[in-house]
């Protein structure tokens, strides 16, 4: 079994309702170059206004993060090295920072130069040179680029909007809930999701009330033979890494990073603060979990 999607979880995803919660609501589209869903229960007409409302949010933090808009955040930051950032910005750099930080340099943003030289076909060595997440600076009134620094936040991106999303459904009154946005997050409700790799297709379930899971496949979206998700030194020691955490932005970045580390490091960020669980697919598809 082959499955195409660069970063995917979905197979299975339940809701068990009890007699006293109302039928759910869904709402299917399209952000972040993926297939995004969100499920909520209420009475008919509050969810769809609050459906129609998380489009509208969904579609200004693409904006903000998008590599495919010219006026995009993202796209200015690296056009001109420099940038006042916003609110959203500040933060996905701050939690950038901190899984920098625990996956030991794993996790790192810089990787884009690399990836566009290796996609069209160019020599990587400039790239190579340009990367490293500690040449960038940031402070709430400035993000500062290194030399030919370029920044993607595909690694983390999808699960901040996954959490913004989960957010304004509890302030709206929404306590049974699942935002898919590329990762993950359930509020209330009883939801099952299946962890499938590109190569062994399903390989298990989880149960989620709260707290959210993102998984990571580098051969999800194959560039060259090690897959799409790239590090100067580090070569993918994992076919698939699916994290459940308490921020579905930390479980994208961290399953993002811990495919290029070792068992040792991956035992270690079980550990963090705010990190549930850790499943680990092999080459050959055996799991392990931490």
């Amino acid at each position: 079994m082959t499955l195409n999607r660069r970063r995917f979880l979905s197979i299975a995803a339940a809701f068990a309702a009890t007699p006293a919660v109302a039928t759910p609501h869904s709402w299917r589209g399209w952000a972040f170059g993926a297939e995004v869903e969100i499920t909520l229960s209420g009475p008919r007409a509050i969810a769809q206004r609050t459906l129609r409302q998380a489009q509208d949010h969904i579609a200004q933090l693409e904006q903000r993060f998008t590599l495919f808009q010219p006026e995009s955040e993202l796209v200015r930051l690296n056009a001109h090295g420099s940038i006042a950032p916003s609110a959203a910005m500040l933060h996905v750099m701050q939690v950038a920072d901190r899984a920098h930080q625990i996956t030991e340099g794993c996790f790192d943003p810089t990787v884009q130069p690399l990836w566009k030289a290796l996609a069209e076909g160019r020599d990587p060595k400039l790239a190579l040179a340009s990367m490293g997440w500690r040449q960038v600076r940031f402070d709430k009134d400035l993000v500062q680029l290194g030399q030919g620094q370029e920044l993607t936040f595909n690694g983390i991106a999808q699960g901040y909007a996954t959490d913004v999303i989960s957010d304004f459904l509890i302030a709206q009154g929404f306590n049974a809930a699942l935002v898919n946005i590329g990762e993950y997050r359930a509020t209330g409700g009883d939801w099952r999701l299946g962890i499938a790799d590109p190569l062994h297709g399903l390989l298990a379930t989880r149960r989620l009330s709260k707290g959210a899971i993102a998984t990571s496949s580098p051969m999800a979206t194959p560039l060259g033979k090690d897959g799409h998700i790239l590090h100067t030194t580090q070569r993918p020691h994992w076919s698939t890494v699916s994290v459940e955490a308490e921020s579905a932005a930390m479980a994208d970045a961290l399953s993002t990073g811990l495919v290029l580390a070792n068992l040792e490091l991956v035992r270690k960020v079980r550990h963090s603060d705010g990190v549930y669980r850790i499943t680990l697919v092999d080459d050959a598809g055996d799991l392990t979990t931490l």
